[in-house]
């Protein structure tokens, strides 16, 4: 039986734990009380994130849809042991099958950050088939990863022997950087607190480690062959990836996708601006559902 989620917006029902190719995954559904679904809506989240970043955009659309999140290995209240490879490439495949484990064969998926390329690396390596795909600032075009994340990945362990209070300073500098808005306490702590217990110091350096430019380079060169309708979603103040790469990546799409850019937002969209961008998601999934309606009339 599925949990209900809890009454605060910005927080996920407890997960269930499956495991896949060794790692154990943090899963998430819940939809709608009177249990009918206009579908299915899946979220990929971005680093140093988990499924709590597309929390309250998901209790949003949970009123119409039935929604399934998860915490990809490394991230959030999935696995994290150092045996557990993090890489891009193997993050698609994880989703691809995960897809498979929940028998959606077809549902809408949204995407942050590099959430974005492990989705598209499940649609155009692994082929699974979406009826629908937001992205959401998404790591996917070069230029991406800052000063700051490529430092890391090159001295990993050294940072992973900071002292603790020094590591969780930096970690949540880090966080509220991404953001052009500041968070509030609650919402720090949500994205802080995976990385400053247990294994957490570890895991957040490397994560960094494990991602690099040459798993999103092939998906670039492949971008045109998306095979289903697809939205794009920027925030205009966007500090780590900058807006400009949402033109870019709607002229190298197919059919040239909408665009729907947040002034005054940052990286974090579905946090700082979590009703514009739930609007903006339940807009385009009506216009989406009605096109896949007709398409299978």
């Amino acid at each position: 039986m599925t949990a209900t989620p809890p009454a605060s917006a910005g927080m996920l029902p407890e997960p269930s734990i499956l495991m896949a190719e060794g790692a154990e995954i943090a899963t998430y559904e819940f939809g709608p009380a009177a249990g009918v679904s206009r579908g299915d809506l899946v979220f990929c989240h971005g680093t140093p994130w988990s499924a709590q970043v597309w929390a309250p955009v998901a209790r949003a659309l949970s009123a119409t849809f039935r929604v399934h999140l998860w915490d990809m290995p490394g991230y959030g209240r999935s696995g994290k042991g150092v045996d557990v490879p993090l890489d891009l490439v193997t993050q698609g495949e994880r989703f691809a099958r995960l897809l498979e484990h929940w028998e959606l064969a077809n549902p809408h998926v949204i995407a942050h950050d590099i959430g974005g390329a492990v989705a598209l690396g499940a649609h155009l390596r692994g082929g699974s088939q979406f009826a629908s795909l937001a992205l959401w600032d998404v790591v996917t075009l070069d230029p991406w990863g800052s000063p700051f994340f490529r430092l890391v990945a090159e001295h990993a362990d050294v940072f992973s022997a900071l002292p603790p209070p020094l590591h969780a300073a930096l970690v949540r500098e880090y966080i509220s950087g991404a953001a052009h808005r500041t968070l509030t306490a609650e919402q720090s702590e949500l994205l802080v607190s995976p990385w400053i217990e247990g294994e957490g110091q570890a895991g957040f350096y490397g994560q960094i480690a494990a991602l690099s430019p040459e798993h999103t380079e092939p998906l670039v060169e492949r971008l045109h062959q998306v095979r289903c309708p697809v939205t794009i979603g920027w925030g205009e103040q966007d500090p780590w990836i900058p807006v400009e790469q949402a033109s870019r990546l709607q002229e190298a799409l197919p059919g040239e996708p909408p665009l729907t850019v947040l002034p005054g937002v940052g990286h974090l969209a579905p946090i700082e601006a979590t009703e514009p961008v739930a609007t903006a998601l339940a807009e385009w999934l009506a216009g989406a559902a009605d096109q896949g309606a007709s398409a299978s009339a």
